[in-house]
């Protein structure tokens, strides 16, 4: 079986095959996967991966395979893009920030969310690549403490972050209280 032994840069001349992946797809540690030709692989690295820091994988044939974003459904916001973005961020959702637009996954929650703040709002499908967590790098993992649960608080409280909008935490809650 073929497996990754890197994830680096790729270059047109050393493309050789592709994957295309949505974006929660591109979030993976260990998973059995097929390039868009049937290659079949195996990603296993020591943690937790965000493929959208990088641009391919080699594999242990020396094949380089390219990762694409796959076509999903999403929503164009327009308008006061300062301020929908701060709504949409103070919410920890994934979020495309382009010169004219945002792009958000559909939720029928936002969108109620956007279309009251007078956002110019469609529906499209497109690949989703959203901004990078903290720096640039890696994900906006919102309010999730992972798969330990046992952090010696329940979730069954709120409080505000800010815009007078309080949070009720889910499952999982990054931040330190």
């Amino acid at each position: 079986m073929l497996t990754v032994t890197r994830l680096m840069p790729v270059t047109p001349e050393g493309h050789y095959d592709h994957i295309t992946l949505d974006y929660d797809g591109r979030l993976l540690r260990r998973k059995l996967l097929t390039t868009d030709h049937g290659v079949e692989f195996m990603f296993d690295q020591p943690a937790l991966v965000n493929l959208d820091d990088y641009q391919g994988m080699e594999l242990s044939d020396g094949t380089i395979v390219e990762i694409l974003p796959a076509v999903e459904e999403l929503v164009e916001i327009r308008g006061n893009l300062p301020r929908l973005a701060w709504h949409i961020g103070n919410r920890h959702t994934p979020c495309a920030i382009e010169a004219d637009r945002l792009l958000i996954r559909r939720d029928h929650v936002l969108e109620k969310m956007l279309r009251f703040l007078e956002a110019d709002i469609r529906y499209i499908a497109a690949p989703f690549t959203p901004e990078g967590g903290a720096y640039g790098q890696g994900r906006t993992m919102g309010h999730d403490h992972g798969p330990a649960q046992n952090h010696g608080h329940d979730h069954s409280h709120s409080h505000s972050h800010g815009g007078g909008q309080p949070h009720v935490h889910g499952p999982g809650c990054s931040h330190d209280h």
